[in-house]
């Protein structure tokens, strides 16, 4: 179910419900405790009036003294619960975000940039200080104007009336403006992250924008970019202030009104001058709060933009996985697709189009084809990474019980076309400090990849940090760290794309020789332009436009 920006903050809120129910009591108590304040100062100003300076004059100023004190102890309190709150936010946002990003399905990640999509946790802290914001300065503020003319009502009825103008005056510039506000704040965010991911690939690939020509071609697309963010932006802010200059003609006309009209009441003597001024302080408290309210309107709009940019990642379709008492662990594995079709989202045609296949535990499978043949889809399919439109995978025949992905994936290994080294160390690049890797196995990997002599050769071994991408390897080292990951499980499954594309043919011919050796019994399934691999492999799969053509097995 998809909801609307409002809808998402006030079910963002609900998590907290027991904390924003504080803030709203304490709002409540320092709202009462401000607008008493008038009455203690009408009070005084009679006794003054009186000239009578007694014990209940210090009284009643003292009385004034501690609730100012007590207002500001009130706003403390409300600090440290949205302090309280907004880490919450940040923990739940960051779990949220790690928690997701992994498990997105691939097809909803079609035609979307990943790095950008988790650029959008900062809208997080947007959202913690705007929240905070929204939740002290406008329940303060409603408060106030609910309980100011309440007050004032009491004083003269032509106040009443002061009240329902000035409600109606929210009403309609939040009824007028909301919708505009909000789609130009989105419209902004839009363009702020295209300006952000473009400096992005701007400092991705720094050397090719060297160049004098690269260089201003960056810089002008920069300029273009930023430019449509500062035209959504210019609209946006005509929105704001379109809504401060009605409150500033609210504000002068109420003004000369209720002094003109208050002063009138105390020449009649329908109010003496000690409600007068009690009266002056209460309008002043009710408009400064229409004030917070109708600035603080950017602030609402940031937050439910943030509220919304996020909540698009938390709209994506995550993968299914079945319960997790689920434990099944296959001795051997034989994969079997049944007149599978698949095709992506945008696209009419089908990628594959009604392949069968049955693959046996320790088969050494080579797949070619040309570019655009359907080996690559073919084998993200194979692997669990992507889902058929039509038709199934199964594994060991299993057509009663549905997959476990999870439970899959413990048992296989691969390395997708793209992937690199994560920021950590090697240690952690290869064994993602699972407690269950012995020192042999590590071992056992990094010997079976011929990584031993260059591990040996750093000053930290495998504590050495690998920078993101693994910038400070060489993309040969790079991939045989790729290699020890996918080997390190002892999986019963190789899905492999390119995977020693990267290394001199010395060095790949030896760990090709080391993976389709008899003595590894696991499954293999590769697409690579290394004819070696196909030199070794037990079988050959042909592709072309989504169909198998060749289907041949060594003997």
């Amino acid at each position: 179910m998809i909801h609307s920006p409002l809808q998402r903050l006030i079910n963002l809120l609900k998590l907290d419900r027991k904390d924003i129910s504080q803030v709203f009591f304490y709002a409540i108590f320092s709202g009462l405790i401000s607008l008493s304040l008038p009455l203690g100062i009408q009070a005084i100003i009679n006794l003054i009036q009186s000239g009578r300076v007694s014990v209940s004059w210090i009284v009643l100023v003292m009385i004034v003294i501690v609730g100012v004190a007590l207002v500001g102890l009130l706003s403390l309190m409300q600090l440290r619960i949205m302090e309280n709150l907004q880490q919450k936010i940040f923990v739940r946002s960051s779990f949220e975000f790690g928690y997701r990003l992994p498990k997105i399905k691939h097809e909803a990640l079609y035609n979307q940039h990943l790095p950008e999509l988790a650029n959008r946790f900062f809208d997080t802290i947007t959202i913690q200080k705007g929240a905070s914001k929204l939740l002290i300065d406008f329940s303060t503020a409603l408060l106030q104007i609910t309980f100011g003319i309440i007050l004032l009502s009491l004083y003269h009825p032509f106040f009443i009336f002061f009240g329902i103008l000035l409600l109606l005056l929210l009403y309609g510039i939040f009824k007028f403006s909301y919708n505009a506000g909000l789609s130009t704040s989105l419209k902004e965010s839009k363009y702020k992250y295209r300006v952000v991911s473009w400096l992005q690939e701007i400092g991705k690939n720094n050397f090719s924008f060297r160049k004098k020509n690269n260089f201003e071609f960056a810089l002008s697309k920069n300029d273009k970019l930023v430019g449509q963010y500062l035209n959504y932006r210019e609209s946006h802010f005509g929105i704001i202030k379109r809504q401060y200059i009605q409150l500033i003609i609210f504000k002068i006309i109420i003004t000369a009104g209720l002094l003109f009209i208050g002063g009138y009441l105390v020449l009649n003597q329908k109010m003496n001058i000690g409600q007068f001024v009690a009266a002056e302080i209460v309008i002043l408290l009710v408009i400064n709060s229409v004030e917070k309210i109708i600035v603080g309107l950017e602030t609402l709009y940031d937050v439910l933009t943030a509220v919304e940019k996020i909540g698009q990642i938390t709209d994506l379709e995550m993968e299914e996985t079945v319960s997790e008492e689920s434990n099944i662990c296959y001795n051997n594995i034989t994969l079997e697709i049944d007149n599978i079709k698949f095709k992506f989202p945008d696209s009419n045609d089908y990628v594959l189009n009604a392949i069968n296949l049955k693959i046996e535990q320790s088969e050494k499978v080579y797949l070619e084809g040309n570019n655009g043949s359907g080996k690559t889809t073919l084998l993200r399919i194979l692997s669990g990474l992507l889902k058929p439109n039509i038709g199934s995978l199964f594994i060991n025949d299993d057509t009663y019980r549905k997959i476990d992905l999870n439970q899959y994936r413990s048992q296989i290994g691969t390395i997708i076309s793209g992937e690199t080294p994560f920021e950590g160390t090697i240690h952690e690049n290869i064994t993602f400090n699972n407690p269950s890797v012995s020192q042999e196995d590590l071992k056992w990997a990094i010997e079976s990849v011929k990584l031993g002599s260059f591990i040996k050769s750093l000053p930290k071994g495998l504590d050495t940090k690998i920078f993101p991408d693994g910038r400070q390897l060489s993309s040969s080292n790079a991939q045989k760290i790729l290699l020890a990951r996918s080997i390190i499980n002892r999986p019963k499954v190789l899905f492999f794309e390119d995977a020693t594309d990267k290394m001199d043919s010395k060095a790949a011919e030896e760990i090709i020789d080391f993976i389709t050796s008899n003595e590894n019994k696991w499954t293999l399934i590769v697409s690579s332009k290394n004819p070696y691999w196909k030199q070794k492999c037990t079988r050959k799969i042909t592709m072309s436009e989504g169909k198998i053509i060749d289907d041949t097995k060594k003997i």
